[in-house]
């Protein structure tokens, strides 16, 4: 989705109380503990061209870093007029020694699809290089939006899930070894009321797949749940877990963390602050 001026939290203590709520500006966070320390990857750039990270300092700031990837150092879009093109709703991965950025460009035009790429480090700071290639481009009623990695700990495959928004579609793929490319789609049904920005984390031995529903500019904005015995489904609806109430409008496109390791967890979402009535908000 596009960069509107919104307002990230992170919910539940103890975390949230230490981090003073609101913590930055952006949207799209997606947070992941890395090496031991929180990182959150937004939708946040100075001249709309770029990503930075931002990351939990022991005195519980944000450092914020970067830019860890900018448009113009990407292979694929260099023939391209670069004009009305935003990067968005990004995402980390670790495997080995390595760190995948995935993101969104867009928005979707009937000329232009909507693309996700991906980037490698050797750091969860960056700098990122990409890997060259288009990794998924929408089209036909499929957009390319809100990439989300899980590793399955049953299994230890990667999952790909990705799309939203124009089409409401969600689809999965296994990703092959060097993280960069597709083994293959995945079937999966549709789960209830999804919109975009599905999220997967496990407990419990259950599968926990969060997403958005709605309209990201009005009061509808809103996090669902639904959980499997598997990471494709099927889905068992579960209902809402972040809705608008009236002085916190539009909570979606989140990340769930448990941090530390056998302590709370924690939802990181953003939302509209400051703003009355039912939308649309800007």
């Amino acid at each position: 989705m596009p960069a509107p001026r919104l307002l990230f939290l992170l919910a539940l203590a103890p975390l949230a109380a230490e981090a003073k709520n609101p913590i930055l500006s952006g949207a799209d966070p997606h947070a992941a503990v890395l090496n031991g320390t929180v990182w959150i990857y937004p939708t946040h750039s100075e001249r709309g061209k770029n990503f930075f990270t931002f990351k939990l300092t022991p005195d519980k700031k944000w450092e914020k870093i970067g830019p860890i990837l900018d448009l113009k150092d990407v292979p694929w879009l260099n023939k391209e007029r670069q004009r009305g093109l935003g990067p968005w709703a990004p995402c980390i991965a670790a495997k080995g020694s390595k760190f995948y950025f995935y993101y969104s460009v867009g928005p979707q035009s009937e000329t232009r699809p909507s693309r996700i790429g991906v980037a490698v480090g050797n750091s969860p700071a960056g700098p990122f290089k990409d890997s060259g290639k288009v990794l998924l481009s929408g089209g036909n009623g499929f957009e390319a939006i809100d990439p989300m990695v899980f590793e399955d700990p049953a299994s230890r495959k990667f999952y790909f899930y990705a799309g939203g928004s124009a089409g409401a579609t969600l689809r999965v793929f296994e990703l092959d070894d060097d993280m960069t490319g597709f083994r293959k789609e995945v079937k999966v049904e549709n789960p209830p009321q999804f919109t975009e920005g599905a999220f997967m984390h496990y407990h419990d031995g259950f599968y926990h797949l969060t997403y958005s529903h709605g309209g990201w500019q009005n009061a509808t904005y809103s996090v669902h749940h639904a959980t499997s015995k598997s990471p494709v489904g099927p889905w068992d609806y579960r209902g809402v877990i972040l809705k608008s109430d009236e002085h916190h409008k539009g909570p979606g496109h989140h990340s769930i963390i448990r941090y530390p390791a056998d302590g709370p967890w924690h939802i990181i979402y953003h939302r509209w602050n400051n703003r009355e009535g039912d939308g649309p908000y800007s």
